[in-house]
Parts: C-alpha cells; structure tokens; sequence
C-alpha cells in the first residue's frame, strides 16, 4: 500500500517502500500515475495532508477487498461537482448517504483510493487532469457503468471532526463536466434547466462547452482486473426462495420444477398465494400431491398486492440467503451454484441477475458487472441479515416505484446491489392471471389526472435531489407532448402544470399514509 499525501494541488508526502517516488512539480493526477508504474499492483491512498492522523488503516482491507474498487470521502458540506448535476443525472447515486459506505461516482480529493492498476489502464485513455478532483470524478463516472466500483465510505477516517471548506459553484465547470461525461443534447437541458428553475442565464459557460472533446472508455477496459474479493461472504451457504403468485398454476410448477433440480438446493420454498376471491381457497394442489425437494411454506391470502406478498413471504425465510423470484421464470439446473460462484468471486451480498423475455434483443442486454441503480424484486438474491429490518413500502401497492425503494432501502443501510448478467434468468411474462381484479386507485376519478403517477413522483420525492426531480419534470413536460392531445403550446403548459401539482399532492398523501 503507498500512501500519498498532498495539499494545494501537489503531492507532498508519500509513504512508500523506496523513497523519491513523486515530483512536486507535476500535478497530483500525474503525481499518481508515476506511482502506479512503480507499484503497479499497489494500493494507492491519497489524503490531504491534514487528515494523516485520522486515516483507518484498519478497514482499508475491508473497503478495498478486490482491485476494482475505489472509494473516497468527503469532508465539504457539498461536493465538487455543483448539485446542478442532478438536472442531466437521474441515478440515485447523487444522494449521498454519508453515514455509511454508498455507491457514487462523485470523488473526493479529500482521502480515498484505487488500485495502481486501474490507473495503468486509464493513463492512455483519460487525461490527468490539474484539477485532482475533476481527475478522479472523471474516473468514476466512466468506469462505473462498465464495471468500477466507486463509493463513498465513512470508514476511510476514524474520530474524524475536520470539516473541509465549501466547494464554489463553478458553472464552467459542470458545463465542461457534463459535455465531456454525457451525450451532449444534455448541455443544452441543463442550461435551459439552470434558467427554469435558478434563473439563471449561463451563456457563456454553455458556448464555452462545445470546444470540450468527449471522454469515452473502451467497453473492455477493466476486463483484464482479476476479480478476487477478500470478503468472506457466505458462511452457511443456504438460500431460501420467495415466490408471490396470482392465478399462474401452471407458470409456477414449472418453476418449483425448475428449482427442484438444481445442482444446489434451496432448503425452504415460500409461496404466498394471492385470490381476492372471498371463501375461494388454493388451486395449487401439487403443493402436497406431490414430492419435493425441499420444504414448502404455503400463505395463501384474499389480500392482493406484491409489496403485501413479499412482505409476508420475507418474514418466513429461515436461510442465511433468500432468493427472490417471481412466478414465471425458467433458470438452468446449475442456476443457484453458479450465482453463488458469482457472489463468492464478486464479495456482494446483494445481486440482482439478468432477467429477460425470450424474444428481447441480446444486443440491448447489459453484459457488464456493475453496480445497480435499482432492484430486481422477481431476480435477486441477498443477504437475509441485511434486510431484516427492511420491508416493501406499502405505498408503492399497485403502482410503481417499490423495486427502486427497496434497493434504495439497501443502499442507505450500506449494503451495495450487483449486477450481473450471468446467469441469466427467462421471464416468460405470462399473461395476468384470470381471476385478477382491476386495482381502482384513490385519484382515479380526478378531474385532473396526475401527471407522472403518484408513486412514481412518491420514488422521486423520498429518494432523488430536488434538481433531479426538476430535471425529470422538464424531460416528462417534452416526453408527454407528443403523445396527448393539446397541441396549443400554452395550454399544454397550463394542463401540465396542473398535473404535475395533482401528482405531488397524491404523493405526500401516500407518504404521510405509509
């Protein structure tokens, strides 16, 4: 491990095994790259040169338990990046939970680390910038969708109380930062964005843009990392299976089939029938017909909904792992013994796979392992200690919105999702089972239907930045024009803002319900 300590923009102190390893005159990012190519399987820490006494040696091992990892922490009220980000980023990755370890592009000088490595393999291919802090985000941003991990980790500093200056708002920058990292029909929602909602006019920094060239990462750039977590993560190694169903009889045999012959089997099976049919009762007969490998739990209940079923088939689970499903898929004989390979390689407890119809595209498909900004409630396998103290909202019964509240749910307790698109799951969508009952909602029969759904607005008010929401509003204002009926600029406004008002007014009606 090299320790690298710096402040105004320069390396000052570095704890190495030889000695004149840096320059003081190149910048820290240069600094850093010189380093890595004489430890080039080092860990590199880099800290502010205040925060020496404070730095956790002991958990770096824990933070940084496979190559791919980076991670920071910063001290500012604020990060580096202008909050202005969040009218082009709509990821949950902006809000940050700073009590506990949270998967994040936004770096920080601060203190954090990388593997010498990966900076071997970006030296060519990202310019090392002056400014130390646009170097690093600028690493994460890119590397996070194929396949860095980046988070922000509290444990990085023990009986910490230094708190760091904050950072100015550079409109400069973030148009630079937003031209180089994003698709560039961005720069112009934001600077549009800045003006709806901070009135702001930022001409120049927006002009001053376009001569920024884009940055880019080969798709293959980190495939050559060695993934080898240091985390033990399974200890007993059993998985239960959680199964909510409505009217799929035949659907779901074929996946309790399925799952009786995997090569390794889970221990319970918990399946929670719905019908809203009053004095029906069960048509899954095969249940105790027939002989199975495993044991079954069966709930059956008059109360519809997933986020219900879910909630009473988690309270059930008795394994130190519990596989979420849904009623319709297919997966292979060696499904679960694969997936924990995958867990045991990766050092996650919570994976949500690839999950698709057998029609889709296999040229749409992710075929990268990288962190999730949502949850699969229908593919994932987790960890049971992480979420006994966590439920489906209730809230989000019969709408959309519960699968990204969950995972947030996750995040916020500091427990990261992977995604991994092997191995993959069939989702057969089967068509809706034939005693369902149309779900009649509370704002049904407004004279003035919300505008998005109330749970999705629920999703973004509980766990998006006010600028991402704002962003969303504006991006939802252009979306649903095409496809309603006012054409007159005006009074499509009008309306829609109307909508959009009905929409936030059910939203805190929900959330004051749950």
């Amino acid at each position: 491990m090299i320790i690298v300590y710096h402040q105004n923009n320069r390396i000052v102190k570095v704890e190495a095994k030889t000695k004149d390893v840096f320059s003081e005159k190149k910048s820290i990012a240069e600094g850093l790259i010189e380093i890595a190519k004489k430890f080039p399987n080092d860990l590199i820490i880099w800290s502010h040169i205040s925060l020496e006494p404070y730095l956790n040696i002991e958990k770096i091992n824990e933070i940084f338990h496979q190559d791919k990892v980076m991670a920071s922490y910063n001290l500012a009220p604020n990060s580096f990046i202008s909050d202005s980000i969040g009218y082009v980023d709509s990821s949950p990755f902006l809000k940050i939970n700073k009590k506990a370890s949270y998967p994040t592009w936004m770096m920080s000088s601060n203190v954090g680390g990388i593997n010498a490595s990966i900076l071997l393999l970006l030296k060519n291919q990202i310019k090392t910038d002056e400014n130390f802090d646009y170097f690093l985000n600028s690493i994460a941003k890119l590397g996070m969708s194929l396949g860095l991990l980046c988070y922000s980790d509290p444990k990085l500093l023990k009986d910490c109380t230094e708190i760091f200056p904050k950072h100015k708002e550079d409109k400069y920058l973030l148009f630079k930062f937003v031209k180089q990292h994003y698709k560039t029909r961005w720069v112009f929602l934001l600077f549009l964005d800045l003006f709806l909602y901070k009135r702001t006019w930022a001409i120049c920094p927006f002009l001053m843009c376009f001569f920024q060239k884009n940055r880019h990462l080969n798709e293959d750039t980190f495939h050559q990392i060695e993934t080898k977590s240091k985390n033990i993560v399974i200890e007993e190694g059993t998985i239960d299976v959680i199964i909510p169903t409505i009217g799929r009889k035949k659907y779901l045999y074929d996946t309790l089939k399925d799952l009786s012959v995997q090569t390794f089997l889970p221990l319970n099976i918990v399946i929670v029938e719905q019908n809203p049919v009053q004095d029906s009762i069960t048509e899954l007969d095969y249940i105790l017909n027939e002989n199975w490998s495993f044991q079954i739990k069966h709930i059956f209940t008059h109360q519809t909904g997933a986020c219900n079923a879910r909630n009473l088939a988690l309270k059930e689970v008795k394994s130190e792992w519990v596989f979420m499903a849904d009623d319709d898929i297919r997966i292979e004989p060696d499904f679960l013994e694969k997936t924990f390979h995958v867990i045991e390689k990766e050092g996650f407890q919570q994976i949500t796979l690839g999950c698709y119809q057998p029609d889709y595209p296999s040229h749409k498909k992710i075929n990268q392992k990288i962190q999730w900004g949502s949850f699969g409630s229908g593919c994932s396998i987790v960890k049971v200690k992480n979420i006994k103290t966590l439920s489906y909202n209730m809230s989000f019964e019969f709408g959309y919105g519960e699968d990204g509240d969950f995972g947030t749910q996750l995040r916020n307790l500091g427990h990261d999702i992977l995604y991994s698109p092997q191995p993959e799951i069939l989702h057969l969508k089967a068509p809706i089972g034939g005693f369902r009952t149309k779900h009649i909602q509370a704002w049904a029969d407004e004279k003035v239907q919300p505008k998005p759904s109330p749970t999705v607005m629920l999703y973004k008010v509980l766990h998006l930045t006010q600028e991402q929401i704002d962003g969303y509003c504006t991006i939802l204002f252009f979306k649903y024009y095409r496809v309603q009926k006012i054409k007159n600029p005006i009074r499509y406004y009008s309306s829609y803002k109307k909508q959009w008002k009905k929409s936030q007014f059910w939203a805190n009606k929900l959330n004051t319900k749950k």
